[in-house]
């Protein structure tokens, strides 16, 4: 289908995604290797495609969610190496021998039913270690109060046949905002880094930098870092702006294009709830996109889009697959309205929703389709 014939679709610039690969490999040490971030659907942008042009740019990793997403990846054809970065299910441990991945361990049961696997397929499995510094999420607890029993238990699984400890790594949980909580992780890290040092117990890729560390913390760079939102060219918090040298372009602009337009009568209700009512009459342009596309219904009678250079706010609440705006008097059927995009920033939208870009960027559904560019 061309694409003036669709009714909604995502454009995603492939150039502007390798510019921001480039901007951010551009501040990395030399040997510091990139991962780049491809879960959700590489946060809503297509992950084959994305895969495929940082694996084609040279990226050292990929890293997806969970073992669906990585088997997608491989089965595609894309050969670098990918990090689960969520826990595989017991019963799925081969899994990640089979295809070739790199399994996050955060649990000493895991490792060992990942351990049996490897064996029982007679080929190594890499494995990078989680510790959880502050994020109360996934890891090994090592505050200062647990530290010693993380180091017994990660030498345990290092000791395990049939695993390759390749990695460890933490997670940041508010180097968006809070630089003070940021160093007290990080500085948990460093300590347990240390001691399982002084137990001989090294590894080749130590990481904890995601999005937000890797524009504002270069200490915490290591020998990877992890950046996603900001690879798509979006910011994790204004603080990071300015950060960045030339800047991050946004990869994603969501555009749909009006489907009809209609002269509605003063005091008519717009769309379910009856929550606008027209003060007089008024034409009204129906956009073909709503919550089942990833519009949010959170933005009835408070977002907006862009058509012919002016922001329209929509009206009512959104429906599944539509969504009402004012027309004026210029807007015509088969003019295109931006969603997301260079006048309409989906971090004003996400404010506005009461959420974060992540969520709108990656909520953008499978049935939307995308076209690359670049």
């Amino acid at each position: 289908m061309e694409q003036h014939q669709k009714r909604t679709w995502a454009e995603i610039d492939l150039g502007a995604l390798e510019h921001n690969y480039r901007t951010l490999r551009a501040m990395l040490p030399q040997q510091c290797r990139f991962l780049g971030v491809v879960k959700a659907n590489a946060y809503g942008h297509g992950a084959l495609a994305v895969a495929r042009r940082l694996e084609g740019l040279g990226a050292d990793y990929l890293a997806v969610a969970c073992i669906d997403e990585a088997a997608e990846l491989r089965v595609s054809g894309i050969t670098a190496p990918i990090l689960v970065l969520g826990p595989t299910p017991i019963p799925l441990s081969a899994e990640p021998v089979r295809l070739r991945l790199t399994q996050t361990v955060g649990d000493l049961e895991s490792a060992k039913a990942l351990s049996a696997a490897a064996q029982t397929e007679g080929r190594k499995v890499k494995i990078h270690i989680k510790v959880d510094t502050g994020m109360s999420r996934l890891g090994f607890v090592c505050d200062e109060a647990h530290m010693a029993a993380a180091v017994e238990e990660i030498a345990a699984i290092c000791a395990l046949p049939g695993l390759e400890p390749e990695g460890i790594f933490t997670h940041f949980s508010d180097a968006d905002s809070c630089e003070d909580f940021t160093m007290v992780q990080f500085t948990r890290f460093l300590d347990l880094l240390e001691a399982l040092k002084g137990r001989g117990i090294t590894f080749a890729i130590r990481h904890c930098a995601a999005s937000s560390a890797t524009l504002k913390f270069p200490c915490t760079h290591l020998d990877m870092v992890r950046p996603g939102l900001a690879l798509y060219g979006h910011y994790p918090d204004p603080s990071c702006e300015g950060l960045d040298g030339p800047g991050l372009t946004p990869v994603m602009r969501l555009c749909t294009r009006v489907a009809a337009v209609r002269t509605v009568p003063a005091g008519a209700y717009v769309s379910y709830g009856r929550t606008a009512q027209l003060a007089e009459e008024q034409r009204l342009a129906v956009l073909p996109i709503g919550y089942a596309d990833g519009l949010f219904r959170t933005l009835s009678n408070r977002g907006a889009v862009s058509i012919r250079g002016v922001s329209r706010p929509i009206t009512g609440r959104v429906c599944m697959d539509l969504c009402m705006v004012p027309a004026g008097e210029d807007v015509q059927v088969g003019d295109v309205a931006t969603v997301y995009g260079p006048e309409q920033p989906v971090e004003a939208a996400a404010e506005l929703a009461g959420t974060v870009s992540y969520e709108l960027l990656s909520a953008v559904s499978r049935r939307v389709p995308r076209i690359y560019r670049g």
